[in-house]
């Protein structure tokens, strides 16, 4: 059973998500969903064990990982569940005055859409957190100019994504053969919570994830190298080409075309978590310092845009710990 968190309808679409599941549920990707209330909902629960950051690093799992986040990428429509209603940020926006909200190419929910209301709904009580608001306004918009090109996979480059696989929410499945190594090096997986699952690019989704590598408490050296990355993007093709009946011969340039679009989004889980933080330090009643882990999560996406923009070369400072490891080659 989960039960939703206080204040949280300012972050999560409810209707939304629990259509996500339904859709889900319907491909074989989710549990069956078994009652809906007020503030929670009740779905069938999945055997297996809840992964720590740690696992997320091991072999099995994460190609695991790469072949169930490739299924959901390929089967499910780009559009997601149907919305019960337009969700566009252009609703919210009438007395947003100081804002000029960001058009996505392709109107209606996304992670761009997500992005712009969470930003909107950032408070403005003093005049530092207006400015703040307006600020990250900005970098929502430059980086919507730079990454929203409609070039990845998918139908004009988005698919239906999950959105926060982080650790907890992959499930390792019991082994049929008991082995705590399965034969053929891939542990079964699935992935729960779908409360943020929309329409994203998937580079958005797989660096989302790659990022979670960390864990909660951001321990930037367990990020993936260059190489283990190709790995993890190889056995991702694979089971994409499976889903989808391409040919072989094609998977090298899509593990090409999905690496430079990863490097391209790897900042910017931390613009939106690092907003998402911004919000919860304001309504959530969990005993956790929201306020620091935003500026953490921010901290990431400002690293990565010095490293863009060439702001920090140029400067010759240090490369931050993240950056250098993602840019290291083993």
């Amino acid at each position: 059973m989960r039960a939703y968190g206080n204040g949280t309808e300012v972050l999560i679409d409810r209707e939304r998500e629990t259509k996500s599941h339904a859709l889900l549920a319907s491909r074989g990707l989710a549990p069956p969903l078994l009652a809906r209330f007020k503030n929670g909902l009740l779905y069938r629960f999945i055997r297996g064990k809840p992964c720590g950051h740690q696992d997320l690093v091991s072999p099995p799992i994460w190609r695991g990982v790469a072949r169930r986040l490739a299924q959901w990428h390929a089967v499910l429509p780009s559009s997601g569940a149907a919305p019960a209603k337009d969700t566009s940020v252009t609703e919210i926006v009438a007395s947003q005055d100081e804002i000029t909200v960001i058009k996505p190419r392709r109107a209606g929910p996304s992670m761009w859409a997500v992005l712009q209301k969470w930003v909107l709904a950032l408070p403005v009580t003093t005049p530092e957190q207006r400015a703040r608001r307006l600020s990250l306004q900005a970098e929502l918009q430059w980086v919507l100019d730079i990454l929203d090109d409609g070039k990845g996979i998918g139908e004009d480059g988005l698919v239906f994504s999950h959105c926060d696989l982080l650790c907890a929410n992959v499930i390792v499945l019991p082994s049929e053969n008991s082995l705590s190594t399965p034969e053929d090096g891939i542990a079964p997986v699935n992935f729960i919570d779908y409360e943020y699952a929309v329409p994203a690019p998937a580079a958005f989704d797989i660096s989302n994830h790659l990022a979670e590598w960390g864990g909660y408490d951001c321990d930037y050296n367990m990020m993936p190298t260059k190489s283990v990355r190709r790995q993890f993007l190889t056995e991702y093709t694979k089971s994409y080409c499976e889903q989808r009946g391409l040919d072989a011969s094609s998977q090298a340039e899509i593990v090409d075309r999905l690496y430079e679009d990863v490097d391209r989004f790897r900042g910017i889980p931390g613009l939106y978590w690092g907003v998402w933080a911004l919000i919860q330090a304001q309504i959530s009643q969990i005993d956790f310092d929201y306020a620091s882990y935003a500026e953490i999560r921010l901290g990431e996406y400002y690293a990565w845009k010095r490293e863009a923009d060439g702001s920090r070369k140029q400067a010759g400072e240090e490369m931050p710990l993240r950056e250098s490891r993602w840019a290291s080659e083993e």
